[in-house]
């Protein structure tokens, strides 16, 4: 660990978060945890812990405890604008629904006809369209998936409209596309690309695109290059500063594009939200540890069917 967690390298960033907040440790000795969601119906927070096929819990009262296992290899989870959460099932090769009732059930599976890949991250847009990303790394690596071959001609992003139950999809240019976040005006989409975890030289970027008529991406254009290692999950704050996991921890980036900060974690981050009623705690999966650290603005507000 370094000296601090917080490193200010534009003083925008004090703004943010203090200098001298301190990480505190939630959960460690996992196999890699991912797909971080704090859930406002119920005051919780979850994450994957992909290779061994459950989703935790914690809560500020009773600690960690398992929250679903199996998990069908779960990643990304988010929240509908009913409170139900979705999951992104790396090795079920879909998007699964948990009611509020605690009832799981496959939710999203197919485009065109084929299976999905290996759903990745996932997005409530407040219409209540459902934007996920669908990169190959469940077959390329049957202990996180399945192992199985790509029905897909590519890697896409999709929107998922409830109420025609049609997927459609949205962006089929990224390599490996992963992390999503709207601004919070939800104008700009904002999507990784990890492409490196699979040759050094490939994308280790993030793109931003126009929203057009809520549901359409146009005018996909460079970010930021995160370094070190890939820009895996992200989010936005509600001033639509972008905090992106990477190599080193957290990084945030102004809406410019800017750096202006890091979190640092003593192992590779891979995903991030913002939770507790007030949404000034970040919480933090870096690969077998989970975090929180408090910082000074709220993120951004998921949207709500109130």
């Amino acid at each position: 660990m370094p000296d601090s967690a917080v490193e200010v390298i534009k003083p925008a960033f004090n703004k943010l978060v203090d200098e001298n907040a301190e990480l505190i440790l939630i959960a460690d000795g996992m196999g890699f945890t991912e797909g971080c969601c704090y859930v406002p119906n119920g005051d919780y927070f979850i994450w994957s812990d992909i290779p061994n096929n459950r989703v935790y819990k914690w809560t500020e009262a009773d600690g960690v405890s398992i929250f679903r296992e199996p998990s069908g290899h779960a990643n990304g989870h988010t929240v509908d604008l009913e409170g139900r959460i979705l999951s992104c099932e790396t090795g079920g090769r879909q998007v699964s629904m948990t009611d509020l009732d605690g009832v799981v059930h496959p939710y999203i599976h197919q485009y065109g006809g084929r299976k999905l890949t290996s759903p990745n991250d996932i997005i409530v847009k407040s219409d209540g369209a459902i934007w996920f990303s669908d990169p190959d790394y469940g077959a390329l690596h049957p202990e996180l998936g399945h192992g199985a071959a790509s029905e897909q001609d590519t890697n896409r992003v999709y929107r998922f409209d409830p109420e025609t139950r049609r997927v459609r999809a949205v962006a089929d240019e990224l390599d490996k596309p992963n992390g999503l976040a709207f601004s919070p005006d939800e104008s700009i989409l904002y999507i990784g690309d990890t492409a490196r975890t699979h040759g050094e030289e490939l994308n280790h970027h993030v793109m931003v695109f126009d929203v057009v008529d809520g549901e359409k991406l146009a005018n996909g254009r460079l970010f930021a290059e995160v370094d070190p290692w890939v820009p895996d999950g992200i989010r936005v704050d509600v001033k639509g500063n972008v905090w992106i996991a990477a190599g080193d921890g957290v990084q945030c980036h102004n809406p410019k594009g800017q750096l202006i900060g890091k979190i640092r974690t003593p192992q590779v981050a891979s995903n991030l939200s913002f939770g507790n009623p007030d949404l000034k705690t970040l919480f933090i999966t870096a690969t077998d540890s989970v975090w929180s650290i408090p910082v000074l603005i709220a993120g951004g507000k998921r949207p709500s069917a109130n």
